[in-house]
């Protein structure tokens, strides 16, 4: 048995596709997951699964929520090894920064530099971002809801394809701690 965490992109967000945590524990066990616990109302999920990779997992759960709550949601699903290694890499001195100034973008393929290149970061200093393994780490001194550095790297010609999804420092830290096992 491997412990993963599943990140869904968008949902208890604003009013709009509500998916109550006690009604995606019951998804994921339903699917036939053990030991599943969430975190937070905004689409954590650690569980542990004989069977699968990341990428199929991720595909079983998102079309599980659309079959039965009638909506799409991107997922991302990761081991506790890989969430492991994006903390431990970080390029930004975390130990040093507000939890709510650094956040990671989880992506679900690698980050093509191309399409991050068109981006000034000499521009958007203090904010800056840098590329991980299937992942962006995103420094935001004012926290990412005033951050014009987000909006750049969310924009189509940096996402199309890719499954994006962020998460604040104390979460990605939570994360690497529930999926120890």
């Amino acid at each position: 048995m491997t412990t993963y965490a599943a990140l869904l992109r968008g949902i208890n967000v604003g009013g709009a596709r509500k998916l109550p945590m006690a009604d995606l524990r019951a998804l994921i066990t339903g699917l036939g997951h053990d030991g599943v616990r969430t975190h937070l109302q905004s689409g954590q999920a650690v569980f542990s699964a004989g069977h699968g990779d990341e990428d199929s997992l991720a595909d079983e759960l998102s079309r599980a929520v659309e079959d039965r709550l009638g909506f799409g949601v991107d997922v991302i699903v990761r081991d506790h090894a890989y969430l492991a290694a994006v903390a431990e890499a970080c390029p930004f001195p975390a130990e040093r920064l507000e939890p709510r100034q650094l956040h990671v973008t989880y992506l679900s393929a690698p980050a093509d530099p191309d399409r991050l290149a068109w981006i000034d970061q000499e521009a958007r200093l203090p904010e800056e971002f840098r590329v991980g393994d299937r992942c962006l780490y995103v420094y935001a001194p004012e926290g990412l809801g005033r951050s014009r550095l987000a909006v750049e790297l969310s924009r189509p010609r940096v996402t199309q394809g890719l499954i994006a999804t962020g998460r604040n420092w104390n979460t990605v830290l939570k994360l690497v701690e529930m999926t120890r096992e």
